[in-house]
């Protein structure tokens, strides 16, 4: 009798221990299948872990570049580095998928684990985000708990399967906690009108209490938010400025530093992540240069910039590029005078002041000298602003002083096909929008032949860009409140993406 229970003990071990190792086995296999690729180029996964001695540890987890090789790498050993986190974006996003055809993730929605921890919690949500993002990937679907008001589709998208689940997932899971720290005007305060005015209206929407997107609590944030204005620190903070040395960004970077350092001691998150789940966002010029005095304190801190300058320090993987818009006071936008195909009688429009090297080439080949190529540094009396970028077909965008111009956004909502003239621009939203579908770029060295280039373009062409337009006008919409697709929530979006791509704690934990 003895002998049998003990048989029958040893057989009930034997069977739970196997269960166990299935469930590990099913459960790796199918984080490494959704660990997040964006983009056409290959990149890692990054995990960050934390050990005894509170030092933080950062892991890459190197992609597969084929659904064979996924496979082939799933009991590979991941070693350690101390290197900042490669919190950067590749294919995910793109037509093709590194995830195997015939996977899905099955396994992960059967598989049941307990999470006790802030950091478990959130890692198993942005699990299970990644998970159904590659199955929206795989099964070119979608699966929401609500009705969509906008499906995206169309080669305007480099994945739009991929994008729309990404969206879906953000706003059912994304958190963001600003922090309550620092008082007006310098901090919870920002411009809502004029060039800066995405600045402000982001602030507002991300600390009101009607946003969905609003922590409840730090607990239970996915990403935190500074709430400092470069703008205002340079309009109260630098005044008055009587000398050339009082251009200097010492005192900017110093008062980032020193809030930094406030909520660091008081609260654990900066710590854990090393800023890798912080962000600020600005659309100052100086904004950049935060960062140059102590590079690599904030060499994981995710910087949201309209100068979004890859030549000056931008990095796409981790910095998100915010696009310009000029907001007149009391407007979210500009007026929506947009004419069909058939009455865009001009071919190119741009009228702008000679602001930096770019447009002082586009002025010396084009300044009032072509009645297709209109271009002009003070508009003719009687001419409207508006209504001639609604009437032309291509509206050229030279960068000014910086490389980010407000002639991007305002040519996009007008129906107008922007043509990029910019070096080393990083794009608004080029993780999920194909820029080359709707728009042409013309390197600075191609100014003179902008005539010739705009007139090849074939009509069919010309039609699809146009088409294309129209449709991701959408994403450059202000709301207040936000909606679904429109400019906010494209900015959260790509703050979004780059949370998902690391991760805290061991790599085969979650």
């Amino acid at each position: 009798m003895a002998s049998a229970l003990s048989s029958s003990t040893a057989v009930l071990f034997l069977s739970t221990l196997l269960l166990l190792i299935l469930f590990f086995i099913s459960h790796n296999l199918t984080l490494n299948q959704t660990q997040l690729t964006i983009h056409s180029y290959s990149y890692s996964l990054t995990n960050i872990s934390t050990n005894n001695n509170n030092n933080t540890t950062i892991t890459s987890i190197p992609i597969p570049s084929t659904s064979h090789d996924i496979i082939q790498n799933i009991d590979h050993n991941y070693s350690s580095t101390t290197t900042p986190p490669n919190v950067s974006l590749a294919s995910f996003l793109s037509p093709s998928s590194s995830l195997h055809p015939n996977t899905t993730n099955n396994n992960f929605q059967t598989a049941k684990k307990i999470v006790n921890s802030r950091s478990d919690k959130i890692e198993y949500d942005l699990a299970q985000a990644r998970a159904a993002i590659h199955e929206a990937i795989v099964t070119k679907s979608f699966k929401s708990d609500k009705n969509e008001s906008f499906i995206p589709r169309g080669s305007a998208y480099r994945n739009a399967y991929a994008f729309h689940q990404s969206h879906i997932e953000m706003v059912k899971r994304f958190k963001v906690w600003s922090y309550k720290e620092g008082e007006a005007p310098v901090f919870h305060m920002a411009p809502v009108n004029n060039i800066y005015a995405i600045e402000g209206h982001f602030m507002d929407e991300i600390e009101s209490e009607k946003s969905g997107f609003r922590a409840r609590n730090a607990e239970e944030a996915h990403m935190f938010f500074l709430p400092l204005s470069v703008v205002n620190i340079i309009s109260y903070v630098y005044n008055p400025i009587l000398t050339k040395a009082d251009y200097s960004r010492d005192r900017l970077c110093r008062l980032v530093y020193d809030y930094i350092h406030v909520v660091a001691n008081k609260y654990p998150f900066w710590n854990k992540s090393t800023g890798a789940d912080h962000f600020m966002l600005s659309c100052h010029d100086w904004a950049p240069e935060i960062s140059h005095g102590k590079p690599q304190f904030l060499n994981n801190f995710i910087r949201v910039l309209c100068n979004a300058n890859i030549s000056e320090g931008f990095q796409p993987k981790r910095d998100v590029s915010l696009p310009e818009i000029n907001l007149r006071v009391g407007t979210l936008g500009p007026p929506n005078v947009g004419l069909s195909p058939r009455k865009r009688t001009t071919l190119a429009f741009f009228a702008g002041r000679a602001h930096g090297y770019i447009r002082h080439v586009l002025f010396e080949h084009w300044k009032d000298k072509d009645d297709e190529v209109r271009v002009h540094e003070k508009l003719p009396i009687g001419q409207n602003y508006s209504k001639l970028l609604a009437q032309s077909k291509f509206c050229l965008c030279p960068s000014g002083y910086e490389v980010a111009s407000p002639r991007v956004v305002e040519a996009i909502n007008a129906g107008c096909v922007p043509v990029i003239i910019s070096d080393n621009y990083s794009l608004p939203f080029n993780d999920v929008l194909n820029w080359n579908t709707f728009s042409i770029n013309i390197p600075t060295s191609k100014i003179p032949e902008i005539k010739n280039i705009l007139k090849k373009v074939p009509i069919k062409e010309y039609l699809k860009m146009y088409r294309r337009v129209l449709l991701v006008k959408k994403h450059f919409v202000l709301n207040r409140p936000a909606q679904p697709f429109d400019v906010i929530h494209m900015v959260l979006h790509s703050i979004w993406l780059r949370r998902l791509n690391f991760k805290f704690g061991n790599v085969n934990n979650i």
